[in-house]
């Protein structure tokens, strides 16, 4: 068969969840399968491409296009030109593209006789679209989201949260719409490197900073475990800097432990393992996660979790993390209070997370999504 696949998602200088995604679920699939021939896709008018990975393989083929991205978008949106299966039919002379796969939503428009494949990873934009900028908001509308979802051949979702959000909101047949669970790398292939320094306890956040994460809350709930219930850890807070963070920065400010508040932005791959060990428990209070990778990522490292009862959180969890309603801090503030003051509590969800981290593996993944081929 023959399969195009967009790697625009790629082109960003630090993948987080939908690039690590991407990049692994295809790494995986390109490992595996030496039958079908795949023709990664992107366009780059400004050297981006430098910043991507380096698939290569008898069966692996590249097609780059180098017009500036916002002409190309509009061109596509308003003109439905170019077709970005004929693109890569005309340069590798096919006579046909039997899929077309998108790890992402993009702008995106295919000739009829190319089946689509599209992953959603979650529906942010329209269920909570107060956790976006006008841009961001700007740019899912005009990428048409739900009409994508009405064409697409098959939907992949990365939970069943995910799935009943898209057959509830959008109206889409129930089977159309598939859930192949992301992976982690198995945890002896983690390299343990750390230069950071850090506090002796602490207790971790790790993810984008933006306002659907609610970092707030959590140091809301912070304080008060310190103050009130012998807590005392400071609070690290890593990820990219994300958006909508001037309330974030201006309760830190005011904060009267702002010196045990710690910032320390993105986090490279191969610190992340130390950064979770090193932790005495990770927090991680979103309102709204179509998956929520961090969450596996400090179960795998053994580190006892904190998160929302929400959204996927409770399903990838399943029973392995201790769950707080995220709009409430004293929540949060409690399950600090109980995992830090409980050695034996910590421990009992360090083995739990470890044993249901485990479940999830990328060539399980990649498996699942040949198999919906055939």
């Amino acid at each position: 068969m023959h399969i195009g696949v967009d790697l625009r998602c790629l082109l960003s200088p630090h993948r987080t969840g939908v690039g690590e995604y991407t990049f692994e679920l295809l790494t995986a699939i390109l490992n595996s399968d030496s039958e079908n021939h795949y023709y990664l896709f992107y366009n780059s008018f400004l050297g981006q491409a430098l910043i991507l990975p380096n698939f290569t393989g008898p069966n692996i083929h590249l097609l780059k296009t180098s017009y500036p991205n916002k002409l190309f978008n509009f061109a596509i949106k308003v003109f439905k030109y170019p077709k970005l299966d004929s693109l890569i039919m005309k340069r590798f002379e096919l006579p046909r593209l039997d899929y077309f796969f998108s790890p992402h939503l993009n702008f995106t428009c295919l000739s009829t006789k190319t089946k689509h494949i599209l992953t959603v990873h979650d529906l942010t934009y329209d269920l909570f679209p107060e956790f976006l900028t006008m841009k961001q908001r700007w740019w899912h509308r005009l990428t048409s989201p739900k009409t994508q979802c009405q064409k697409a051949e098959l939907i992949l979702t990365p939970s069943e949260n995910t799935k009943r959000d898209i057959i509830n909101y959008y109206h889409i047949p129930e089977d159309k719409v598939r859930v192949i669970y992301p992976g982690l790398n198995p945890e002896n292939s983690k390299k343990i490197n750390s230069n950071l320094t850090l506090p002796e306890k602490f207790i971790l956040f790790l993810g984008t900073l933006e306002p659907r994460k609610n970092i707030a809350g959590l140091i809301t709930a912070y304080e008060s475990a310190f103050h009130n219930f012998n807590v005392p850890h400071d609070l690290v807070i890593a990820g990219a800097p994300g958006w909508k963070n001037e309330e974030v920065k201006a309760l830190t400010r005011r904060s009267p432990l702002r010196d045990k508040i710690h910032f320390l932005g993105f986090i490279e791959e191969n610190n992340k393992p130390a950064l979770y060990r090193a932790a005495s428990v990770f927090v991680y209070p979103s309102f709204y996660e179509g998956f929520g990778f961090p969450v596996l990522e400090a179960m795998q490292n053994g580190t006892p979790v904190i998160t929302s009862n929400r959204s996927s959180l409770p399903e990838i969890t399943a029973g392995t993390a201790y769950l707080v309603n995220p709009h409430r801090s004293s929540e949060i503030a409690l399950g600090l209070t109980k995992i830090i003051n409980s050695s034996a509590l910590a421990e009992r969800f360090s083995i739990l997370g470890r044993a249901q981290a485990a479940k999830f593996n990328w060539e399980k993944s990649s498996q699942d999504w040949l198999s919906l081929l055939k």
